[in-house]
């Protein structure tokens, strides 16, 4: 497929800016621009995108391609929001020389995503504030799981020495407090440890990636479609948002668009995803605060629409629904009957939960002014999704990377610069009003036709990016096929990746019982981040 005009004036003017030293690639996908560069531009070409282009880098990964090139290539993958526009650089990595330029003084977003590429790959990092360990830890045996001469079956030798080192505290009066990792609850485990003086937290540390699973050494050699139920276990809350995200991924590399109904559908339950997780997450914070009435309400309402989401795909998680080239199941008259049911009862019982907590004084008092993160904060550490816009990130997926689908359901991107929990509370209510409008315009105007377009043979070497605005934040799923319809490389990017790191400066000045409620309010998925 021909890039658009105004994807290859981009490219040429690029191109043109930097005299010949950077080459456009062939064969992007739609909406994609790729360009091939020596690692030494990488700084060069990363600033000029963010002053010209008003860029923003999204993800950093590595893919061991050894084999066909004696290197290892990067990638970084920067979104042009304003023209809905993806630009991907390629960078090699010489095989006899294992080592790339940080561009985390620079651009502070990209730090974890710059370590995991230093402990999945062995590639040393040169001039990174904290080169430390990060996905592996420390006391790990020296490998590299995503090399493709790391052998996923292969047994590990006895795990030895120190366990990680956490900064100590000075000071007198200054004391440390450890949470987890094991926490009460069936939740995973992920290590926090508050400095304190007196009442007041002085800083956290976190350390996470306990339970690494290995998802996308997993996808290597794996059939494709064999990839979308591997894809909805990357975190079960967001089942279906990671599945649509691999779909579309598959999709692109294949040049298939699914058919206009299925793409309706595939809408419709990503809102609903959201729904049922936002109104949890409300719930939960009031919990956090003591307000446990309107907790029960929440799960009340919670419960709902798992209910529903059971009747229409046949899984409470909608699990099974998404599959390459489009929906696994239509819905009949019985099923959308249904869903407008839940349209009709569960707004004003939302409306009455929503009054609820905003007439509790003691719950306001607790929320407002708690946990703040700046918007200068959020900027400069990327943070996405419902953080990202409660702190003044005016960015959505579904705005301009969807193409033509919302056109027909227009929505607005709820933005607040305060920052603190109670404005991240305010983001999910707004954002669940504007769910259940989404959800109408597309069940009021549901196309007729097929559920899904065939994908086909895949074509070997080819690489491709999906995307999905999930109800945490934006998805990203990138990947290289091989030969036999197989994925060469998946590389996954959920956005609890890109926002724990906001927790360490949400916290100082806060007291430590306030903690619950600010992680709630941020409540990132251990299992997407460890992957």
């Amino acid at each position: 497929m021909n890039p658009s005009p105004d994807v290859a004036s981009i490219a040429a003017r690029v191109q043109a800016y930097f005299a010949g030293r950077v080459a456009a690639a062939h064969a992007a996908p739609p909406g994609e621009i790729h360009f091939d560069a020596p690692l030494a531009l990488v700084a060069g070409f990363s600033g000029h995108l963010y002053k010209k282009w008003n860029a923003r880098l999204v993800s950093v990964f590595a893919d061991d391609v050894r084999a066909q090139t004696r290197a290892f290539h990067l990638y970084y993958v920067f979104a042009l929001d304003a023209l809905g526009v993806f630009c991907v650089l390629r960078a090699p990595v010489p095989g006899d020389k294992l080592e790339f330029p940080s561009l985390a003084n620079a651009i502070p977003a990209v730090d974890w995503q710059e370590r995991e590429i230093q402990d999945w790959f062995g590639l040393k990092l040169v001039g990174h504030p904290n080169p430390r360990r990060c996905a592996l830890h420390d006391h790990w045996p020296d490998v590299h799981p995503l090399r493709k001469d790391f052998d996923l079956r292969a047994p590990l030798p006895p795990f030895s020495g120190e366990s990680h080192k956490f900064r100590e505290v000075e000071g007198e009066g200054v004391f440390q407090v450890p949470v987890g990792p094991v926490h009460a609850g069936v939740i995973e485990p992920g290590h926090f440890l508050f400095s304190v003086a007196g009442e007041p937290v002085l800083y956290l540390q976190l350390r996470l990636f306990y339970t690494h699973k290995a998802t996308e050494k997993l996808f290597e050699a794996m059939p494709v479609t064999h990839g979308v139920r591997l894809a909805e276990s990357i975190s079960g809350d967001s089942s279906f948002a990671h599945a649509t995200a691999f779909c579309h991924a598959i999709e692109r590399a294949a040049g298939v668009e699914p058919p206009p109904r299925a793409r309706a559908l595939r809408a419709v339950c990503l809102e609903l995803e959201r729904v049922y997780n936002h109104i949890a997450d409300i719930g939960a914070i009031a919990t956090d605060v003591g307000f446990a009435v309107a907790n029960m309400l929440a799960m009340r309402l919670k419960e709902k629409v798992l209910r529903t989401n059971e009747q229409l795909t046949g899984n409470r998680l909608l699990r099974g629904m998404a599959r390459l080239g489009g929906v696994g199941l239509d819905w009949d008259a019985a099923r959308t009957s249904a869903l407008s049911s839940l349209l009709a009862e569960l707004p004003p019982e939302f409306e009455s939960l929503v009054d609820m907590i905003e007439n509790s004084s003691s719950t306001q008092d607790r929320l407002q002014r708690t946990g703040i993160l700046t918007p200068a904060v959020a900027r400069d550490l990327g943070i996405v999704g419902i953080a990202g816009r409660a702190s003044g990130f005016c960015h959505d997926l579904r705005g301009n990377f969807s193409g033509r689908l919302y056109e027909r359901a227009p929505f607005r991107v709820p933005v607040y610069q305060a920052g603190d929990v109670k404005h991240r509370m305010q983001v999910r209510v707004d954002e669940v009003r504007q769910s259940f409008s989404i959800i109408r315009h597309f069940m009021d105007d549901l196309p007729e036709g097929a559920i899904r377009a065939e994908i086909g043979g895949l074509p070997a070497d080819r690489t491709a990016l999906g995307w999905v605005e999930g109800w945490r934040g934006e998805i990203f799923h990138w990947v290289r096929t091989a030969p036999g319809n197989r994925l060469a490389r998946c590389k996954i990017k959920d956005p609890s990746l890109q926002n724990w790191p906001a927790l360490s400066h949400a916290i100082p000045g806060n007291i430590i019982p306030d903690f619950p409620v600010i992680n709630k309010s941020f409540n990132l998925s251990y299992s997407g981040n460890d992957r």
